[in-house]
């Protein structure tokens, strides 16, 4: 296999299928023990955020018979003696559900609870924050309906080997350290106490009957006392961390909780005992598709999987506004409905959403269970946004591709190609080691098992779907990771690239893996991440084996073949990159385009890091490759026609065509510039570098000099479409006879008098059209004297003037002192405003390094061109458009800027 370029240790080992997540922002969730780690794979060594899993209340779901306890629903539960919970299942929201407008993390542990947590990024620490308890919830609900069920007699056939077996199966530890720890584990044993409340004094330890039972990777003999259970009290059964296997309470006399059969009992915790989570891509009201979910109009849902066979669904609404300042902005969910999916527990989920009509797309739900069947479910758009009864789930059964077997289902993928509207794309990963591929036509309800591939020896613990369905990925518990290429109906196994660019040289970490519990893909599908368990006994016990369980490898996909029969020869001159083998160069070139084009559709977030990492690798050791890859990309997209490969041609064709470019590609083209092409500057030295250009153009190199021109010409571009269309919602706003003051969560214009200035500094390389809209503005007779449209300004520090020299930062003039001499300070402009920053919290661009008080309105991200007229740049009234936290000039999601010591998203 080919060598990582990258890997980061872990201090707890990961123990269920699907422990890594790769989020929309750009970070790594990897579930590990008792322990959620999250990374920033653009700073592997860097700061990180943890989800410390903690011991719960149990459910106050009612009280049994003492001897009852042995019944066969029960036993799975009353022999359990997890002292600590572990994360089962993560998975991360689309982007724009936190109330940063970042991810929100569902967390489900082995406990069944289902918990959200929000990035900490206003209150300074690594510990990321709870924002809801689903599983709360949903205990609620169940309670308020009774859960559903009636008095049922508890029956002694009940099968219990079923449950212990599946809780084992899904406890992912490989069969060789299970005996190592057999051998070293000695006598020591944990159990949990099983009482109604939580402190007993009543702990026997005479002898009884023994069970052994497999479960968090020990095998544990516990003991029983035959003479206890047989007692008449009642008792509930919860979890506790530290206690003795034996101990037992009776039930308190205040304790007013409903007597139960052991069947009512063991039924209404399987209900509530959750084992997978996942959530659905957004689904908009409006027909048009946005980076950032449209407030109060978009939903993401959130499937919950349990022990019953039953999936919960939520709807989770994105926040009202965003804010940085505080954490106050509220998460809403509700329960829409219960699913009954399957007739055994619930083992993975997976989404995906059928864009085929954009006025109402629909929305596809697989599921998985631990009796080998899987089921795809369909619902509408419209219907899961408006639903409000619980009762009647919004999601029909379209097919049970897979019927009940023995071997249960591990992990499920699911893939949406795009050139296929209607078409699906299914792996399902099996605990034998084999997955099968399902082809399914949702519009003509067909489907066809492309084959069963015996890929792997233990349970497949991982698949990802790559380059829009033409690469799959799978990972096992046998530590094998393996490639996979969809050539018509059938896969075909190829090796990992073995030529790889790098970044940094990875630390001197071991490479002892034992097994391999996840797999991911980069949001830009050029890089795999993977998570794999260390064999402890060959490390060193004193300095490696304490801090080093697991280790998070980062592989380069970027030169992944992605056709069997492909023989595309390379149009340029293999001579001049001798680093690299022909062929692999030209699977990094159709690679890296393809991504490329992949973000310049609109409702994709910009989330570029794996591309610029490329091309900054390949610009250290292959430099001309990098830009010829550049310039056949500009060529393609923003040109459309032949011309020679050449910087001296394209540049400045380019330069002159901007005006017809839409928005999204000339983010994405400043975000290139900044980052690869000129990242030998820092940001701000770019910055004072555009504002001098046209007088010392020349003093850089002239291949710098070239591409400093296109990105002062992108830059100025949408500047101008910003201030255009401020000025157009301005005079809409005067021209009304009531001032109507502006919502949260809307864009409104300020800094009209600042744009103004802007205009007037640069009127010779401004459009005409741009120069009528600034004088009709300042013609307006009902112009208001509020501070967001007046010019004059005052230093936050001193109080002293501000004059607008420049779009980027403003000098005060200072205040003399005793000596004569006078201080002046420097402060940031608004990126969207132009006027100065007040001393508040900021939104800030990782890329431009750009700050901004107020955020742009969301019509300018969507401009197929500078319009004509910008009246026909937006739908909705001047009062209805969004704010959206994006930078006007990079396009990325802007983010409050973290100390250097703690955890923040790098898109780029």
């Amino acid at each position: 296999m080919a060598s990582r370029f990258q890997a980061v240790p872990l201090v707890a080992t990961p123990s269920y299928p699907n422990s890594i997540a790769w989020s929309d922002e750009n970070l790594i969730a990897v579930a590990s023990g008792h322990l959620v780690t999250i990374l920033n794979p653009a700073l592997p060594f860097g700061p990180r955020g943890l989800i410390t899993v903690s011991n719960g209340e149990p459910f106050p779901i009612g009280v049994i018979d003492r001897k009852d306890l042995l019944s066969g629903c029960l036993l799975p539960t009353c022999l359990t003696r997890d002292h600590r919970p572990c994360v089962r299942s993560v998975s991360w929201s689309p982007l724009g559900m936190a109330p940063n407008s970042g991810c929100l993390l569902a967390v489900c542990t082995t406990e069944g609870r289902v918990k959200l947590y929000r990035p900490p990024f206003c209150d300074f620490g690594a510990e990321w924050i709870e924002v809801m308890d689903i599983s709360d919830r949903l205990y609620d609900y169940l309670a308020s309906i009774n859960f559903g069920e009636s008095d049922v007699p508890c029956s002694e056939h009940s099968d219990a080997t079923k449950y212990r077996r599946a809780e084992d199966s899904l406890n992912i530890i490989s069969k060789r350290e299970c005996k190592r720890r057999k051998a070293n584990k000695g006598s020591q044993t944990t159990g949990d106490q099983l009482p109604c409340q939580r402190n007993s004094d009543n702990s026997n330890t005479s002898s009884g009957p023994y069970i052994e039972r497999e479960g968090q990777g020990l095998n544990t003999v516990y003991e029983i006392d035959s003479d206890q259970l047989e007692e008449e009290n009642l008792c509930q059964i919860g979890p506790q961390s530290i206690c003795k296997a034996k101990s037992r309470n009776k039930m308190p006399e205040n304790c007013k909780l409903l007597q139960l059969t052991a069947y009512q009992y063991a039924s209404r915790s399987a209900m509530l005992c959750s084992l997978a989570v996942a959530w659905s891509p957004l689904l908009q009201l409006s027909s048009k598709l946005h980076p950032v979910p449209q407030i109060g109009s978009s939903v993401s849902l959130l499937a919950v999987g349990g022990k019953s066979g039953k999936i919960s669904l939520w709807r989770i609404y994105v926040p009202e506004c965003y804010s940085i300042e505080h954490s106050r902005v509220p998460t809403t969910a509700n329960i829409i409905g219960l699913l009954q999916a399957h007739n055994s527990w619930i083992t993975s989920i997976s989404w995906a959403l059928l864009t085929s009509d954009s006025s109402n797309p629909q929305v596809l739900l697989a599921t998985g269970s631990f009796d080998g069947s899987v089921r795809i479910w369909l619902g509408n758009s419209e219907e899961l946004l408006n639903s409000s009864e619980v009762n009647r789930t919004p999601l029909f059964l379209l097919k049970e591709v897979i019927t009940a077997a023995t071997v249960p289902v591990s992990v499920l993928s699911l893939s949406m190609p795009a050139k296929s509207l209607h078409k699906m794309l299914l792996a399902v990963g099996k605990g034998s080691g084999s997955f099968e591929v399902w082809n399914c036509d949702i519009s003509g309800s067909k489907f066809d098992k492309f084959g069963s591939y015996a890929a792997h020896d233990h349970v497949i613990t991982g698949l990802a779907w790559a380059f829009d369905g033409c690469c799959l990925y799978s990972c096992s518990q046998d530590n094998f990771v393996r490639s996979w290429i969809l050539r018509g109906s059938s896969l075909y196994e190829v090796p990992f690239p073995s030529n790889t660019p790098r970044l940094r040289s990875s630390t001197d970490l071991p490479d002892v893996f034992i097994s391999c519990i996840g797999v991911a893909v980069s949001p830009g599908n050029l890089v795999v991440a993977m998570v794999r368990n260390l064999d402890l006994e060959l490390l060193d016990s004193m300095y490696q084996a304490r801090a080093q369980k697991a280790v998070v490898e980062f592989f380069w996909i970027g030169g992944q073949q992605r056709d069997l029969l492909s023989n595309t020869s390379p149009l340029f001159d293999a001579v001049e990159f001798p680093a690299f083998p022909e062929k692999e160069l030209a699977y990094w070139e159709s690679n890296v385009l393809w991504s490329l084009k992949q973000y310049e559709q609109m409702d994709k977030p910009l989330v570029v890091w794996d591309i610029i990492a490329a091309l900054l690798a390949f610009k250290q050791t292959t430099s001309k490759f990098g830009e010829y890859i550049l310039l056949k990309w500009l060529l393609s997209s923003y040109i459309q026609y032949n011309m020679d490969l050449s910087a001296e041609k394209i540049l400045p064709f380019v330069s002159r065509s901007l005006s017809k470019i839409n928005s999204r590609q000339l983010h994405l083209l400043n975000i290139i510039c900044r980052c690869v092409m000129l990242s030998q500057l820092k940001a701000d030295q770019i910055n004072s570098e555009l504002q001098n250009l046209e007088v010392s153009c020349g003093a850089e190199g002239e291949q710098l000099t070239m591409w400093m021109e296109l990105l002062l010409s992108s830059e100025r571009e949408l500047r101008q479409r910003l201030v255009g269309f401020s000025f157009y919602a301005f005079i809409s706003l005067m021209s009304r006879l009531t001032t109507t003051a502006p919502r949260s969560g809307y864009w409104y214009p300020v800094g009209i008098a600042q744009m103004e200035q802007w205009v007037a500094l640069n009127h010779e390389h401004v459009r005409d059209q741009l120069n009528v809209l600034s004088s009709e503005v300042g013609r307006h007779e009902r112009r208001p004297e509020y501070n967001e449209h007046v010019a004059a300004e005052q230093c936050s520090y001193c109080s002293a003037s501000i004059p607008f020299e420049s779009p980027e930062v403003g000098f005060c003039r200072g205040v003399e002192c005793d000596s004569g001499i006078s201080q002046s300070h420097k402060l940031q402009r608004c990126a969207v405003s132009m006027q100065v920053c007040p001393t508040t919290p900021l939104w800030f661009c990782i890329c431009c390094n750009r700050w901004a008080s107020r955020l742009a309105p969301e019509t300018l991200f969507s401009m197929s061109k500078y319009p004509l007229d910008f009246k026909s740049s937006t739908e909705s009234p001047v009062l209805e458009v969004p704010s959206k936290p994006l930078c006007p000039f990079c396009g990325l999601l802007l983010q409050r800027r973290q100390p250097d010591f703690l955890l923040s998203a790098s898109p780029v």
